[in-house]
């Protein structure tokens, strides 16, 4: 099954919203944990991003009691 072709005006329009819509954050960990994590991730059936959103959910609860939504 082919993929739909995405227009560069599409392309140009998502990476406008995200870049207007979202921060970046970035984490460095020893070389090779990152595919370790990924892969735990993917066992859960979510992706990297989610599965590291869920434990910084996870930890900001048992560590304030508040529930974020990320």
């Amino acid at each position: 099954m082919d993929t739909p072709k995405v227009s560069k005006t599409q392309q140009s329009a998502t990476a406008k919203y995200v870049r207007n819509n979202y921060d970046r954050m970035e984490i460095k960990v020893p070389k090779g944990k990152k595919q370790v994590i990924q892969d735990i991730a993917q066992a859960q059936g979510e992706s990297l991003n989610g599965y590291v959103k869920k434990a910084v959910k996870g930890q900001i609860k048992a560590d304030t009691g508040q529930d974020i939504d990320l």
